[in-house]
């Protein structure tokens, strides 16, 4: 990675010099399958005499041409950057060259499909990857207009932001592709997505009377699963949804959104052409709260053509702001205006325990973070950038009124379309639409660090009456900031068998002291719960008489939301190791049959996997594990058939089984033996179960090969990796770490699985042999591979399921040790403090 690294003051240089007008970048993808060619012509003003320099990774510079003069490209280009001097007041740079593909995930990724051998194509360039398919000034203050003119062959789809034209003939059974300018945009939001993807297409009338052309796009392979009339259902709800509340119309001419193969995240906000992973179209059963996921990533990506693609951040210390804002406005909209209307539940379940998860690491950072070059953003697409964010932002709505923020938000939108911005700009607009003055609240929520916890303390007399309400806010000693917020609190009681909400107050509260006057005189509820609807950012702690009839009557609380804001408060009091773990699993097993929501039965099933595997003291994991096993096989034969939560429990169950009986249980259930009523065996199903069996050593590489054999495609090839890594024995995790270390050939997905798989070890013993290793490839790899190919190896493969005190004295001299580079020390710092939480939780497990 080094010499691909630019710095914010080397990006603050570059733009005082040059203002770019226009790129034509031509691509000719019929070349080979290592290199395809790329020509930049780039129009752009400048400081007369001034000297700069443009990105672009090639393989191969053939020429550089600077306002008619031809340059040297093995005196100006590197391989990275082309050095130009002697700028004019206005310029034209020709740069012709190869380019690599990748197999990735940045840049142009090449991927053959294995059922069909057919090669399909996507692009991924943010954060700093448009370079390596032509040469840009990659910064996203930078905009301009981008001509795509590609060269394919004449069976592909070519699918870019502009609307697709009719190609024309280009001879020996290729075509070429002419695509009008694009409006003003970044670079990282351009596209190219070409193959034989298959396609189905629709229309829909914009706010302004514009029809928008609609496609979607999947491997010709996948094209069966792809549910079509749904997802145009989701994005035409998406669409009146944000046209309405944005007081503006879609931006761009039409609307394409591709599911492509072995992609890093979950989507790409491509303007007019967004990327999703391939794991959104179904071939198999899945969770109800993968389904909600992926409506909640539709309207996040659809937001953003607004924030971020029409008005987009100045520099990347905003990149929170692009990503908060699509986080809740894509909340919203699922719970608004789609079928999913608990997604406030998921949010608060999903997305705030991973922000305060993230708030609590060494690592964490104010929402407006320091952003010194594109390393640090690559490692701050974190929790606070999204969930914590997000978070605040809802926070805010209820800070300033909703009415009040959207009419911030719409005038934002109409004063900086097609610009760049920073945070006062938006600040600004909501100033003015609410009248409340938001700059102290901006300082203590967007530029501090850390998370509150608040609890209630109340006072009654004898007869149950309250005399004193009071709501104590702290904070963690390393960020001591004390914070306003807009909380509700409520007061629930028993009303036929359940426990429902008889009493709201929403209020503003400050400083370590908050009294509540309006609460004196009423009656003390059962269970008073702070923070009721989730409109705060914080930590919150029951009061221990609500405290014991929470733990109690969990499952009897009737609102999803009231309940997961509870599971949250006792996840949250086990990782701070003030609640003993076994305590946590016990109430988790107790009360999780009749959990309804699927995000939440599928977060709190998680919580229990962690807390028995790392959390519980060593002298007791195994037992525990033992019984948790034990109890997810129970609840799973006992649920009710073909429902969401029989088929977690059984996913759950296979992941933890460790002993002969459950092994023989899940063999039972893979071969049909012990079927279970209502719940189908289906392809990833049946993986899940093998590598289960694999991984209890009752399973091993001719099951593997003969399953394979059976789902040769990539998703089989994927879970056949993530098997044999899997495999118990010494020489299988060798197998596997030899893999990814000794060689750099293996594609980004199967780098991900298979390190997923060689953390799988029902003796964790078999890991200890990799510590020394681990410590001594951290450097060569950070030097020598890819930014999202060194993170997944410096994460997958950290061995945290030792989770001992040998494996934190390790992290912390190779720490010691290596005082750079910070991005690589941030990754590692976050592994250390899990295993740092992992011994502090069996200490208190161990009382």
């Amino acid at each position: 990675m080094p010499g691909e690294n630019l710095t914010r003051i080397e990006a603050q240089e570059r733009a005082a010099l040059i203002a770019v007008r226009s790129y034509a970048v031509a691509l000719d993808l019929t070349t080979g399958a290592e290199t395809f060619g790329s020509t930049t012509t780039v129009e752009f003003a400048a400081t007369p005499g001034a000297t700069t320099f443009i990105d672009a990774i090639t393989s191969t510079v053939h020429s550089v041409t600077l306002n008619g003069v031809s340059l040297d490209p093995g005196s100006v280009s590197d391989g990275i950057r082309i050095q130009l001097d002697g700028l004019a007041a206005e310029n034209t740079l020709t740069v012709v060259s190869d380019a690599l593909y990748t197999n990735t995930g940045e840049g142009l990724h090449r991927f053959v499909d294995p059922v069909d051998n057919e090669v399909y194509l996507y692009s991924q360039f943010e954060v700093p990857d448009s370079c390596r398919v032509f040469a840009v000034f990659e910064q996203p203050d930078l905009k301009a207009t981008f001509a795509f003119t590609v060269t394919a062959p004449g069976a592909w789809e070519v699918i870019s932001n502009s609307v697709t034209p009719v190609p024309t003939d280009a001879g020996n059974g290729a075509k070429t592709w002419v695509f009008p300018p694009t409006h003003t945009i970044s670079s990282y939001i351009t596209a190219l997505v070409a193959g034989p993807y298959a396609v189905v297409r629709s229309e829909l009338t914009s706010s302004d009377g514009r029809v928008i052309p609609l496609g979607l796009f999947s491997r010709k392979s996948l094209f069966q699963y792809l549910d079509s009339d749904y997802l145009f259902e989701k994005t035409r709800q998406g669409f009146a949804y944000f046209e309405e509340k944005f007081n503006y119309p879609y931006p761009f001419d039409k609307y394409d959104q591709m599911f492509v193969p072995e992609f890093n995240a979950g989507a790409m906000e491509n303007a007019g052409a967004v990327t999703f992973t391939e794991t959104y179209v179904f071939r198999s059963k899945v969770t109800d709260a993968i389904k909600e996921r992926r409506v909640v990533t539709v309207l996040h990506e659809l937001a953003h053509m607004w924030f971020g693609d029409l008005v987009t951040m100045k520099w990347w210390n905003d990149l929170w702001l692009n990503e908060s804002f699509a986080e809740w406005a894509s909340t919203m909209a699922t719970a608004e205006a789609t079928e999913w209307t608990e997604a406030w539940t998921t949010f608060a379940v999903m997305e705030k325990s991973w922000a305060y998860k993230q708030d609590q690491l060494p690592s964490t950072h104010p929402i407006v973070a320091t952003i010194t070059d594109l390393e640090d953003v690559q490692v701050n697409f974190d929790g606070i950038t999204y969930a914590k964010g997000g978070s605040v932002l809802k926070q805010l709505v209820a800070w300033v009124g909703r009415d009040e923020f959207f009419a911030g938000v719409a005038a934002y939108f109409a004063k900086h379309e097609w610009g760049n911005t920073e945070l006062n700009d938006l600040m600004v607009e909501l100033e003015a639409s609410s009248g409340r003055d938001l700059s102290e609240w901006t300082k203590l929520w967007l530029e501090t660090a850390g998370v509150n916890t608040l609890r209630p303390e109340v006072a009654v007399d004898e007869t149950g009456m309250i005399t004193g309400f009071t709501v104590l806010q702290t904070a963690a000693a390393d960020y001591p900031t004390i914070r306003p917020h807009r909380i509700a609190i409520g007061f629930y009681n028993f009303a036929d068998g359940a426990l429902v909400r008889a009493h709201r107050v929403e209020i503003d509260i400050d400083g370590p002291r908050t009294d509540v006057a309006e609460l004196v005189g009423l009656a003390r509820p059962a269970l008073v719960l702070l923070n009721d609807d989730d409109l705060a950012y914080a930590k919150i702690r029951l009061d221990t008489a609500s405290q014991d009839v929470a733990l109690e009557n969990l499952s009897s609380i009737e609102s999803p939301l009231a309940r997961a804001i509870v599971w949250g408060a006792v996840w949250d009091a086990t990782r701070d190791a003030e609640t003993a773990p076994r305590d946590f699993i016990s109430l988790v097993l107790g009360n999780v049959a009749t959990e309804t929501e699927s995000t939440t039965l599928r977060t709190v099933l998680g919580q229990v996997v962690l807390a028995a595997t790392y959390y519980v003291a060593a002298e007791f994991r195994a037992n525990t594990v033992t019984e948790v096993g034990d109890a997810l096989w129970s609840l799973a034969r006992h649920a009710e058939p073909g429902t969401d939560a029989q088929f977690q429990f059984v996913k759950f169950f296979a992941s933890v089984a460790s002993t002969g009986s459950h092994l023989a249980s899940v063999a039972a259930i893979l071969d049909g033996s012990v079927p279970l009523d209502g719940l189908t065996i289906d392809t990833d199903l049946a993986w899940e179960l093998l590598i289960a069996l694999v991984a209890g050593g009752k399973a091993g590489s001719a099951e593997i090969d003969a399953a394979l054999a059976d789902d040769n495609t990539a998703t089989g090839a994927q879970s056949a990796a993530q098997a044999r890594a899997a495999i118990p024995t010494p020489e299988g995790k060798q197998a596997a770490w030899s893999s990814l270390i000794d060689v750099d050939t293996a594609p980004n997905t199967i780098v991900r699985v298979t390190a997923a798989g060689f953390l799988r070890a029902n003796d964790a013993t078999l890991l200890e042999p990799f510590v020394d290793e681990y410590f001594a490839m951290l450097q060569p790899v950070w030097e020598s591979r890819s930014f999202s190919i060194a993170e997944k190896l410096v994460l997958g493969l950290y061995p945290s399921p030792l989770a001992n005190q040998a494996l934190a004295d390790a992290t912390r001299a190779w720490l010691d040790a290596n005082p750079e580079p910070q991005a690589l020390r941030r990754l590692v710092i976050e592994n250390l403090a899990g295993v740092e939480r992992a011994l502090a939780a069996q200490a208190r497990d161990a009382v």
